[in-house]
């Protein structure tokens, strides 16, 4: 294994997942102590994007080993068919997809208006923005393939 293979663009992304993963288990929904009615699910308090979003939360789980899979693929020298960093790039964009819904459109709780934003949410949205910003900046440095004309195999 040769970790010296590992640029700067796969440190960026795997602290980039390390937020994300820390961010998955902290506060990310709170409730307004000055409403008695404002609570998520019956309870009041702050509460963590993986206890509110279940399934989400599982495959934010998996968003954030993602970068570390790309470091492990680059430190044995696997060969991909695509270039290195662009499925990191896909999943980053996704999870940034599933973190913003969440935290704009359909925020859980009753009455929305009196549910905040907590740490989580900020450290998640931070870790996804620094995986993509990583992965892209892998997928910049690597050699793609000569492309064909139309119609030729």
């Amino acid at each position: 294994m040769k970790f010296n293979l590992l640029h700067r663009g796969e440190w960026i992304a795997m602290g980039g997942g390390l937020l994300l993963l820390i961010g998955l288990f902290l506060p990310s929904y709170v409730t307004n102590d000055s409403n008695p009615n404002a609570q998520i699910d019956g309870v009041r308090g702050g509460l963590s994007y993986f206890e509110v979003h279940t399934i989400t939360g599982w495959l934010l789980l998996l968003a954030g080993i993602a970068p570390f899979i790309l470091a492990w693929i680059i430190v044995r020298e696997n060969q991909l068919s695509w270039p290195r960093g662009q499925m990191t790039m896909v999943v980053a964009v996704a999870a940034f997809g599933f973190i913003m819904y969440f935290a704009i459109l359909d925020r859980p709780g009753s009455p929305s208006g009196d549910i905040g934003l907590g740490i989580g949410f900020f450290l998640m949205i931070v870790g996804v923005l620094m995986m993509l910003g990583g992965s892209i900046y892998r997928s910049e440095g690597e050699d793609t393939a000569a492309r064909k004309p139309p119609g030729v195999i």
